[in-house]
């Protein structure tokens, strides 16, 4: 983590080459995380939120078992509820057996039922602590265009080497030894910042950052976000923003594979739209991405979505830029994301039938949870 000066603000570590990569294609990024993985000489550090026992899955239980065999150190934590239904147990067994060291992130007990409640959503892997992934994807064959087609799961990683790199194989082992860091972000070079809220102190930095950049906007707001589930403050700042000129264009799934997070975020439309927010719905198959770009100078990409759970509940990881190549790189990916989505008309909005309010009742009520 980035050390801290007598002011008490985190001191910039001298300049050091950055260099970041992006992803959308799950099978682009399987590739190059196992090579990765099969180049690794003394560690491999990997936590996701779904790991599957399928060809995907498969594929990174052998790469990981080999390298643990071959003596390189092999740790992976999962998350005891976002594996919970993909084979889990298969999974965990064939690790082991490959003597890959596995920790499960907050399983069910008794003694402390109210912490099962928060989740360990971040995705990552850290090669030698010089080489990384972090962001969207899970691993599961719902983001393989070989394995599930044209239907496959629309979202964004990233690949770092350098301070980056290093910066994750300490948060890794952080989470790794239950160690809370006192400060939520790590600072590298060309104004990049590593936030994780994986501290007393960092739970909320997350969401006062968005509401911040919200606030300051001058131009536009580009945010890509799979569950729209906004409390008041995310809600007023998009709004404030749209009505002071800013061009604020939200980018969500037409189809969403959680359905109650779905009708929260249709409760939310109707104030939106009238505030001048556009609403774009990503037509060709689940988006599952989550980025933010804005005034065209910054952004932020990572695990984190725009509801309650990512910004208060659960341990989320988010990358934070002001690297003119990667936020121009998010920039026209969303405006290419946009080509393949439908606009949501305030009028047609209004007139949709009066069945589906219950429905956005029920979701809104439980926003909190989802």
């Amino acid at each position: 983590m980035a050390t801290r000066a007598k002011t008490g603000k985190p001191r910039r570590r001298p300049v050091q080459s950055e260099r970041i990569r992006v992803y959308t294609e799950g099978d682009r990024l399987y590739a190059a995380m196992l090579a990765a993985i099969r180049s690794a000489r003394h560690s491999v550090e990997l936590e996701s939120y779904i790991f599957a026992d399928d060809e995907v899955g498969r594929r990174f239980i052998e790469a990981l078992s080999a390298r643990a065999r071959a003596g390189v150190m092999v740790r992976v934590t999962l998350d005891a509820v976002g594996s919970l239904f993909w084979g889990s147990r298969a999974v965990e067994k064939a690790l082991s057996r490959g003597g890959v060291h596995v920790h499960w992130f907050h399983r069910w007990s008794w003694r402390a039922p109210l912490r099962y409640n928060r989740r360990n959503h971040r995705k990552l892997l850290v090669v030698d602590g010089k080489r990384g992934f972090f962001g969207g994807f899970n691993i599961h064959r719902q983001n393989s265009r070989a394995a599930y087609g044209e239907t496959r799961w629309r979202d964004t990683h990233l690949e770092v080497q350098g301070p980056l790199a290093m910066d994750l194989q300490t948060l890794f082992d952080a989470l790794w030894r239950r160690r809370q860091r006192r400060s939520p972000v790590t600072l590298a070079a060309g104004g990049n910042q590593l936030i994780t809220n994986y501290s007393r102190r960092g739970r909320q930095f997350l969401h006062m950052l968005f509401t911040s950049k919200f606030a300051t906007a001058r131009q536009s707001i580009h945010l890509t976000t799979p569950y729209f589930v906004p409390d008041y403050r995310t809600r007023r700042g998009l709004m404030r923003a749209a009505q002071r000129g800013v061009d604020v264009r939200l980018l969500v799934p037409h189809k969403n594979n959680e359905r109650v997070a779905q009708w929260a975020a249709h409760a939310a439309y109707a104030n939106l739209l009238a505030a001048g927010v556009h609403i774009h719905e990503y037509l060709p198959r689940m988006l599952h991405a989550k980025t933010l770009v804005v005034d065209g100078e910054w952004c932020s990409v990572g695990t984190a979505n725009l509801d309650y759970r990512s910004f208060f509940l659960n341990y989320e990881l988010n990358l934070a830029s002001e690297d003119p190549v990667l936020v121009g790189t998010l920039e026209r990916q969303f405006r290419q994301d946009l080509t393949e989505s439908a606009l949501v008309r305030p009028r047609r909005w209004a007139k949709r039938s009066w069945l589906l309010r219950p429905l956005e009742l029920i979701g809104w009520a439980g926003r909190h949870w989802l």
